[in-house]
This record gives C-alpha cells, structure tokens and sequence, in this order.
C-alpha cells in the first residue's frame, strides 16, 4: 500500500477512489462477460466452418486426381484476389469480420475443357474461402483473448488490490482521527482543569 496522510483530505481522496472503483467495477466485469460470451460464440463458429471445409475436402476427392493432367487446370483461376473484410465492435474491441473471397473471372473454352474442371473450380474456391474465413476467426479469437487477459487483470487489480487498498486506508485515518479527536477532549477537558484549579488558588478557594 502507497503511504498515506492521515488527515480529513486524504479520507475524503480515499473515499473518493474507492467509489470510483467501485462505479468502475460492474463495467469492468461486464466487458468480461461479454468477451468470453463472443470467444465461445467465435469458437462455436469456427468449429462449423471447420465441419463445412472437411465436407468440401470430402467432395473434391472426385477430381482432385486429374489436377495432375497437364494443361487443363490453371492454378490463377483459384488464387485470391481480394480478401474482403469488415469490422464489428463486442465490448470495445474491434473484431475483423470476413466478407469474401473474391477471384479472377477464369476463362476457358467451354467446348474444350473437361466438365470436371467446373466443379474443381467451384470446389477449390469454396475450400479456399473457407480457410480464409477461419483465419479470419482465429484472428478474431486473438484479439479477444488478449483482451480478457488485459481486462482480467484490471479487475482483479480493483477486486484484489485497489478496493481492499482504499478500505484499509479509510479505516486507518478514520481511526486515526477518531483517537486524535478523543485526544484533543481530554487535553481539552485537562486545561480546563488546570485553570479552575490555578482561579481556585488565585481567589483563595
């Protein structure tokens, strides 16, 4: 605990903090309510993707074996060309939110090329999709764990450190000032004593 001036301004300094922590407190813990709420709600998503890009891998076992063909399938046609994102507020903090996936327009010759190149772009495009969407979740998840260990530790410092701290000084001054208080009557009440005793002797009483 820091030093403390025992006097009525640093009682009402330590009064004044511990209803600020006190007030700040709630939000506190709320703000950690609410971010592990939307940890739990990310990872329940993820979880779903995850399901989703193992069915997508599932079904790309009907052609993934003729990608090896040579000069049929052209890889550009499944690259990313922009990862869209936005942004959404839970609690204070910033959560990157995937939009899409978009890709180059691929061009061949329908007559030409083999019916399965369709469906391997289709596939592709859909697992590359989502592996960019849970990268995009698991940045998510991130930032919200580093946020509840910064908020964590904010509350236990108010729970733990600063309220016990201000209580503990307001019992000690208020003490203290008590016992200056009881000290000051009987030196009151003993120079009182000490001038009726000296008029007393003075008038011959």
């Amino acid at each position: 605990m820091a030093k403390i001036r025992f006097s009525k301004g640093e009682l009402k300094k330590q009064r004044d903090s511990l209803k600020q922590y006190r007030r700040y407190l709630p939000t506190l813990l709320l703000k950690k309510q609410q971010i592990q709420m939307e940890i739990l709600r990310q990872h329940t998503t993820l979880q779903e993707r995850q399901g989703k890009l193992a069915m997508a891998m599932a079904d790309a076992i009907r052609w993934a074996g003729l990608l090896s063909e040579k000069g049929i399938f052209d890889n550009k046609w499944v690259r990313p060309k922009h990862i869209s994102k936005s942004f959404k507020n839970i609690a204070g903090v910033e959560l990157p939110v995937f939009e899409k996936c978009e890709f180059n327009a691929a061009e061949y010759d329908l007559f030409t090329t083999p019916l399965w190149v369709d469906a391997a772009i289709e596939g592709l495009r859909t697992i590359i999709s989502l592996r960019e969407e849970m990268k995009v979740f698991e940045e998510g998840v991130a930032v919200l764990r580093q946020e509840l260990r910064v908020t964590t530790q904010r509350v236990n410092l108010f729970e733990k450190v600063k309220i016990p701290e201000s209580e503990e000084a307001i019992r000690r001054i208020k003490i203290y000032i008590g016992d200056q208080m009881t000290n000051a009557v009987g030196r009151s009440k003993a120079a009182k004593r000490k001038i009726e005793m000296a008029f007393a002797q003075e008038v011959g009483l």
